[in-house]
């Protein structure tokens, strides 16, 4: 659909890579099963060489199923497979929640963490290792921003009207039945709205080139495979691995709250950051920044919308998880951050200026890590996104035309 080979490896070539990726997560799936503690310094080490084989794995798969899927479905499914361990941190917190309060605010955490991590440093990152991409390797393209597909409107305009949607959170204080229906709902549409559209063709090159040039069916049941096997080493090591990160931090007499906001999200996004930034890195910007904007719109409004459940099949109340004040400051600041994420994708171009102000902002909380100076930050980035809503208005018919199915889907 969206793919053609262009330089395959070898057959043994193909399987020695594979099995060097599957010999690299086997250690910590070992320990895993067999329910051994190592020492935090040797768990990160074990754990996460796990996560990078797990990330070797869902790209081959993620780049071989553009054979027979459309790309941007591709790369939803790649963000779901690599945001695993977030959804099974977060959602243990919501559902511990249900029987021990205190679990609530660890859930708001985890959550918050994770979604502010991916605009506020991977997002940048991206963009800096695309540019340097460009003028080390003399690669065509642009050297000072990153240049989006107009596709890429779709993530956007639904990032925009989950994001709208995420104030009501914090005026009704708690995470609620129908933020379930309605964000699960959002989540559902966007899947329906990217199962066709116009791709254009990418060139598969190694492991992923010989997968695709395999027969159908053995072609389809090693993509399979392949993302059955990432996702069974993510989920298998990634909350081992952000555990062990916790740990060492806790020796430090790091706040816990704080280890839980940040440390943990490092570990459990690291697959999709790592797996964007090769995109970025391989002359494929566009590819890395749509795996990171589905896994921003997939946080934002799926994930979002497990928390409840989770909270209920726990014990908790069926009006949904309560949020404190110091959860709702959360809230406000990631939905103030993720307006500007949209504000400055509105033109589908992310310049290397925009990028170091998504990281700047980000970094101010830890400078000045008090309420009210979250309170003010969130302020300005509501402020800078109006400006820039202003200054790219005339993209905003496009983005919003994006939501809807075109003629050609309806005849599908």
């Amino acid at each position: 659909m969206g793919a053609q080979v262009e330089a395959p490896v070898s057959v043994r070539a193909a399987a020695a890579r594979i099995g060097a990726a599957v010999s690299g997560a086997a250690p910590a799936v070992t320990v895993r099963l067999a329910g051994a503690e190592l020492p935090p310094p040797l768990a990160v080490a074990v754990f996460g060489t796990a996560v990078l084989s797990a990330v070797a794995l869902l790209m081959w798969a993620s780049e071989a199923a553009r054979v027979d899927l459309p790309g941007r479905l591709a790369l939803a499914i790649l963000a779901l497979v690599a945001i695993l361990p977030e959804y099974a941190v977060d959602i243990y917190f919501a559902y511990a929640a249900g029987g021990d309060p205190q679990y609530s605010s660890y859930a708001a955490a985890n959550m918050t963490g994770a979604n502010r991590l991916l605009i506020g440093v991977a997002w940048p990152l991206l963009v800096a290792a695309a540019i340097w991409a460009v003028r080390r390797r003399g690669q065509p393209g642009d050297r000072t921003a990153v240049q989006l597909e107009p596709h890429r409107r779709t993530e956007i305009v639904f990032l925009a009207i989950a994001t709208v949607y995420a104030l009501v959170i914090p005026a009704t204080g708690r995470l609620a039945w129908y933020d379930t229906i309605i964000l699960g709902g959002l989540f559902l549409l966007y899947l329906l709205r990217i199962r066709h559209g116009d791709e254009h063709e990418e060139k598969l090159i190694g492991v992923a080139a010989r997968v695709a040039t395999q027969p159908t069916v053995r072609r389809r049941v090693t993509v399979v495979a392949l993302f059955a096997a990432a996702s069974a080493v993510v989920l298998t090591a990634a909350e081992p691995f952000g555990r062990a990160l916790v740990d060492a931090g806790a020796g430090f007499g790091i706040d816990e709250f704080l280890l839980v906001q940040w440390l943990a999200p490092v570990a459990s996004e690291a697959p999709e950051v790592i797996v964007a930034v090769t995109f970025a890195l391989r002359g494929r910007a566009d590819d890395g920044f749509g795996a990171l904007l589905a896994a921003k719109l997939n946080q934002w409004t799926l994930l979002i919308a497990c928390l409840p459940v989770a909270f209920y099949l726990g014990g908790g109340e069926w009006a949904g998880l309560p949020l404190d004040e110091r959860q709702t400051e959360e809230i406000v600041l990631t939905t103030a951050q993720t307006l500007l994420g949209v504000a400055v994708l509105a033109d589908l171009r992310v310049t290397r200026s925009e990028a170091a102000l998504l990281f700047i902002l980000f970094a101010m909380q830890f400078v000045v890590p008090t309420p009210g100076v979250r309170y003010l930050i969130a302020i300005g980035y509501t402020v800078l996104a109006v400006v820039l809503l202003v200054r790219h208005r005339r993209h905003l018919p496009a983005l919003a035309r994006a939501a809807r199915p075109t003629a050609r889907d309806t005849q599908r």
